[in-house]
């Protein structure tokens, strides 16, 4: 039986990390897919260093880079991480045409060397370029992911985590809406600590801090950092997206998906929690929420549409 193959499309520190986890989980080939112009030798560099580390790692699948598509052909997820990172001060909406362009003519490339793929959209402003996708590759809602939820919600389980003093493997809490630093929504209402109700263990003022620091949490780190953004975080989300579809583990994780209907909302790419396996999106689960919770998800859902609104 053929091996299962994935491609990551941007060799930068977030796809070489991606591609570092993913290959040495045994569990598919990986491509590392980037433009010469970019990246010049880089993606080929970082394929060889992963190979050599099969001796010591364990790993018995291949790791190789391309500037083309013909060795990405037959992937079964396709991981879009190229496109401009974040900068200090920088918003994710600032990246909005020029990420836009790039993701387009990727997700294009990467449908007519994989047309039965699952994509998981990385780069941001992340729920803008699931629309960019969706239309650039003609797939289907359930094949077109967004990324952004895994990863915001591991920050708000590391944040609620520290402030319980528990391990952020026993708390259970996500986060939905958009992906941006005004449009994510915790789900504090939903959010159990062992089984505990969150707003039981820690007074409103500390949760308040708890979600204020989540919202924040790509911004402190792409300050701290200097240079660059996250990417050991968001390649361990990501990676835990395309392992539930690889294995179809029909894992429930909060992810972008095409809104028809949940919450009221249709049309637009927004976080809810979805069940990952094989061939993408298998269910939808709409939250109960607070009414407050339900206003800012809706509100985060018209804020993407007035950027997909923008899109050359």
């Amino acid at each position: 039986m053929a091996r299962k193959k994935v491609t990551i499309v941007g060799a930068g520190m977030t796809g070489g990390a991606m591609a570092q986890r993913l290959i040495e989980r045994d569990i598919c080939d990986v491509v590392l897919q980037d433009d010469p112009q970019f990246a010049r030798t880089m993606h080929f560099g970082k394929a060889l260093d992963e190979s050599q580390a099969a001796a010591w790692s364990g790993f018995s699948a291949s790791i190789s880079a391309t500037d083309g598509w013909d060795e990405t052909a037959g992937s079964d997820v396709v991981v879009v991480t190229a496109g401009a990172p974040r900068k200090p001060g920088m918003s994710r909406e600032e990246l909005l045409n020029s990420n836009a362009a790039i993701v387009r003519a990727k997700v294009a490339d990467a449908a007519k060397a994989s047309p039965d793929a699952a994509l998981v959209i990385f780069s941001n402003p992340m729920d803008a370029m699931c629309h960019v996708a969706l239309e650039a590759s003609g797939f289907p809602r359930e094949r077109v992911i967004g990324q952004g939820g895994a990863l915001d919600s591991a920050r708000y389980r590391h944040f609620v985590a520290d402030a319980c003093g528990v391990s952020p493997q026993d708390v259970h809490g996500y986060v939905i809406g958009g992906h941006t630093d005004t449009t994510m929504v915790p789900a504090v209402s939903q959010t159990r600590v062992g089984g505990v109700p969150l707003t039981r263990l820690l007074a409103v003022e500390k949760i308040d801090e708890v979600v204020a620091r989540t919202m924040r949490g790509g911004a402190e780190i792409t300050e701290l950092m200097g240079v660059g953004s996250a990417f050991y975080a968001p390649s361990a989300g990501t990676i835990a997206m395309v392992t539930a579809i690889l294995l179809d583990q029909r894992r429930l994780m909060p992810c972008s998906t095409l809104h028809q209907g949940e919450y009221g909302i249709e049309g637009v790419f927004s976080g809810t929690v979805v069940q990952l396996g094989e061939g993408g999106i298998q269910r939808t689960f709409e939250l109960e929420l607070s009414d407050e919770e339900r206003e800012r998800v809706v509100a985060a859902a018209e804020a993407t549409k007035g950027l997909v609104a923008q899109l050359d």
